[in-house]
Parts: structure tokens; sequence; C-alpha cells
């Protein structure tokens, strides 16, 4: 199923859908390594490769993705989404923001209110994360939406250039 996304907001943020206008604030964080170091898609070479990206979120089935918008300044920081695994009825979640705007809540705020509203509106009762061992700022954001920590594993990157020890976590909701 393709859902169509909604605005939602929090007290300090505006996630909206993204859109391919928005490629070059985008590829401020998907084409800084810094950003891109521990996520599943390789680092955004150029701004083609962001635009494409944003072209493709149209046809994603059973996922929500947000940008991040700053209400005190209208400025686009990152993006989110949270994704439906229909074979497992769970519902994952990731997230991704500027570096200049890292360790100020941004994710934690952005990560539950994504949930929030798939609690509401789709019924989602479980939910599942997973981050590199080495991006502990990441854990803690996933610890901060509720999730505990269930096992080690691993992920690779979409284009298969590196493999990471991860961290799995899941909530259960009532």
């Amino acid at each position: 199923m393709i859902f169509k996304i909604p605005v939602i907001e929090t007290e300090r943020l505006i996630l909206r859908p993204l859109s391919v206008e928005d490629a070059e604030n985008v590829f401020k964080w998907t084409g800084d390594e810094r950003v891109a170091r521990y996520m599943i898609y390789p680092r955004h070479e150029n701004i083609e490769v962001t635009k494409a990206w944003l072209a493709s979120l149209s046809a994603l089935e059973n996922e929500f993705t947000w940008g991040f918008v700053r209400r005190s300044d209208g400025m686009l920081i990152g993006s989110g989404g949270i994704r439906h695994r229909i074979d497992e009825n769970v519902w994952s979640f990731g997230y991704n923001l500027r570096s200049d705007c890292w360790g100020q809540g941004y994710a934690t705020e952005s990560a539950k209110r994504m949930i929030k509203y798939v609690y509401s509106e789709h019924n989602a009762r479980e939910f599942v994360c997973e981050h590199a061992v080495e991006n502990a700022a990441s854990g803690r954001v996933i610890e901060k939406c509720g999730l505990t920590f269930e096992k080690f594993t691993e992920y690779t990157k979409f284009d298969k250039s590196e493999t990471f020890r991860a961290k799995f976590y899941r909530m259960k909701l009532k």
C-alpha cells in the first residue's frame, strides 16, 4: 500500500512530505560523510542522486517518509521514515539530521512523533529499530523512544560497501 504522507507536528518541528524541490537542502546531509557514515544508504555523491531518491519516495510501499522542518526558522534539517514490515507485523523507523543539528533532541522528537502517528492512525503496536554499535548517539535516541535492546545483529549498506555490527531494539505497546 502506498500511503499519503500527512503533515504532522511537534513542539519544535513540522514533519512534512519531501519533494524533488527539496534536493538542495536534503543534499546538505545526504552528501555529508559524517551523516551518511552509519546510514544504510551510501553518501550521495552529487545532487542528482538526491533528486532521484526524492523522486522515488512517492512509490514507496508501506512507508512514510517526512522532512523535518524546524519551526523557529523554517529550515529543513533532516528526514526520517517509518515503515510497516508486513511479513513481521512490526514498524521500523529511522532518521538523519544535518550534522549542525545533532545533539539538540530533534531526532528523538521526530521519531517519537512518527511512532505516535502510526500508533494512533494505523494501529501500530510493535516497533523495531537498529543502529551501528559505533553510533551510540542513535542508540540513545532509540532508548528515549521507549525501545529496549534485544540482540546484536548486523546490517549492510544498500551498495554493499560496508557491513556494521548493530544493536537491535524492540517495543510493544498496548
